[in-house]
């Protein structure tokens, strides 16, 4: 049996992965329907995941990594978002962070 060793690379994907959600918050706002950010968090987490396994360094480009590492990033960021951004008003004052009053 093989041991699971991380690069680098995989633990700063990871931290990217809490910070996806405040980027959604940022490019989007509250009336945007919650179908499109889950799509906008899908690929930027798709994004840092391909990133990541190119930044890995190991032999060979494996998308089935990257696909798996994409799932991951995503379960994270979602979880982060309604566990942590969400209840502590993060997620709320990214969204307004841009708006202008009227």
């Amino acid at each position: 049996m093989n041991p699971i060793t991380l690069d680098a690379a995989y633990w700063y994907g990871l931290l990217t992965a809490f910070v996806l959600p405040v980027l959604v918050g940022l490019v989007t706002t509250r009336v945007t329907h919650p179908g499109t950010k889950a799509v906008i968090l899908l690929a930027l987490s798709a994004a840092d995941s391909f990133i990541v396994e190119l930044a890995a360094g190991t032999p060979g480009w494996s998308a089935r990594n990257a696909l798996v590492i994409t799932a991951v990033n995503f379960v994270v960021a979602v979880a982060t978002h309604f566990g942590l951004w969400k209840p502590t008003g993060v997620a709320h004052r990214a969204q307004d962070a841009f708006v202008k009053a009227a």
